[in-house]
């Protein structure tokens, strides 16, 4: 009997966890690394490993309005997904995170890894200069422009259908109406000023 050795079959993933914003080097080096030790433990390659830097977030989380965004490209079987994603909830510098399987049969052998693309580069970041907002602008008494929450732009443009008054007639647009003809049209004798 003879058999013939298969090719291991994985699956290629892509994994992008956000840090706090203000998340020091050694931090976020303990969570490159605990991802490092996962993929090795679960017999995986790491393929590529990108820092993005601070960035803007869609919307709060936990209270912050940015995020260090960290990108991972690995291969491995489907548990080394649910065992790397524990590791990340279990961090405390971890906002959110997210794994898109991106090819579904890779041949784990055939995977190259560049030394370079898996590195992970220490994380330095500036210290950001958070933005006050001021009470006013918190209680929506501010006038808040196009980055305002949906339900604040809708409200003020339903108070704007009513502040335009064209099918409201009240005295003074009588009045303003009533002047302008009277303007227009040519003074009768005996009407206007006394002689």
């Amino acid at each position: 009997m003879q058999s013939t050795a298969q090719p291991i079959r994985s699956k290629e993933y892509e994994t992008i966890y956000i840090l706090r914003p203000d998340v020091d080097a050694d931090s976020a080096e303990k969570v490159q690394s605990r991802i490092a030790e996962v993929v090795t433990r679960e017999n995986g390659k790491l393929v590529k490993v990108e820092a993005w830097g601070r960035r803007r977030l869609a919307y709060p989380v936990h209270k912050h309005k940015k995020g260090v965004y960290v990108y991972v490209k690995y291969v491995g079987r489907g548990g080394l997904v649910s065992e790397l994603e524990r590791n990340l909830k279990l961090q405390d510098t971890v906002l959110k995170y997210q794994t898109v399987l991106t090819q579904e049969l890779v041949d784990f052998g055939a995977v190259t890894v560049d030394p370079e693309e898996v590195k992970f580069q220490r994380l330095e970041l500036p210290p950001e200069e958070e933005e006050r907002e001021s009470r006013e602008k918190a209680l929506g008494l501010l006038d808040v422009g196009p980055d305002a929450p949906r339900a604040y732009r809708e409200r003020e443009e339903r108070e704007d259908d009513f502040a335009d008054g064209d099918d409201l007639e009240t005295p003074d647009s009588k009045s303003e109406a009533a002047k302008a003809e009277g303007a227009a049209a040519p003074k009768k004798e005996g009407e206007g000023e006394p002689s």
